[in-house]
């Protein structure tokens, strides 16, 4: 089984990215998703997350805006947080991947904000980035409800630039044009990774090597 990374900073796209892997047939994987499902109504770490925050929870459920606010400009606090919350990703991750072989699937995606940053990369066959033109990046992250000048260059100082993540990549998939031709581009990837030909074989014993 193929297990492709897919990555990109804040605003680049990668949930469409994702959406279109899906599209074609592709089990995803998406952490952030995990994140919120943990922290719904019922979710496996609201009880953690209120004992560590008090007062966070409204409803049975983490009150995401506040526990943001709460967090923001914290290092510390931030890593009470993520105490909480990525081990349960983990676990979340590696049952996805054990259901994946059961069904002997030929290709998952893992899609994790920061892949790179944290070494998960590590874990995959190959890597994918999205990306678009700043200009682009800054006004879809401008345009999310409750997200300043302040919180975007706070977030962005806790990711590896674009330009490291592009370099390092496999694969890359722009985004900042019409989404036909990003679509185009994710089908080409998976035709790639999933087609028994000569460069998977090559490829076997070298994971690592780029395909362009």
């Amino acid at each position: 089984m193929m297990i492709l990374g897919l990555t990109g900073s804040i605003g680049m796209g990668k949930s469409r990215a994702a959406r279109a892997f899906r599209r074609l047939g592709v089990p995803v994987f998406d952490a952030d998703q995990m994140v919120h499902r943990l922290m719904e109504r019922g979710g496996a770490a609201v009880g953690a997350v209120e004992r560590t925050f008090p007062g966070i929870v409204s409803d049975g459920a983490v009150d995401r805006v506040a526990l943001g606010a709460r967090v923001f400009g914290k290092p510390d606090e931030l890593r009470r947080l993520e105490s909480i919350l990525h081990p349960r990703v983990r676990a979340a991750r590696t049952r996805f991947l054990h259901q994946a072989r059961a069904r002997r699937d030929a290709m998952v995606v893992l899609d994790i904000p920061l892949l790179l940053e944290t070494g998960g990369d590590a874990n995959c066959d190959y890597t994918a980035v999205v990306t678009a033109p700043h200009f682009v990046q800054r006004a879809r992250v401008l345009a999310r409800r409750g997200m300043t000048e302040e919180k975007f260059a706070a977030v962005l100082t806790q990711q590896m630039p674009d330009a490291e993540k592009r370099r390092r990549a496999d694969f890359v998939i722009p985004t900042g044009n019409n989404f036909r031709y990003s679509f185009d581009v994710i089908h080409d990837i998976v035709l790639r990774l999933t087609r028994a030909c000569p460069v998977l074989a090559m490829t076997a014993l070298n994971p690592r090597l780029k395909i362009r």
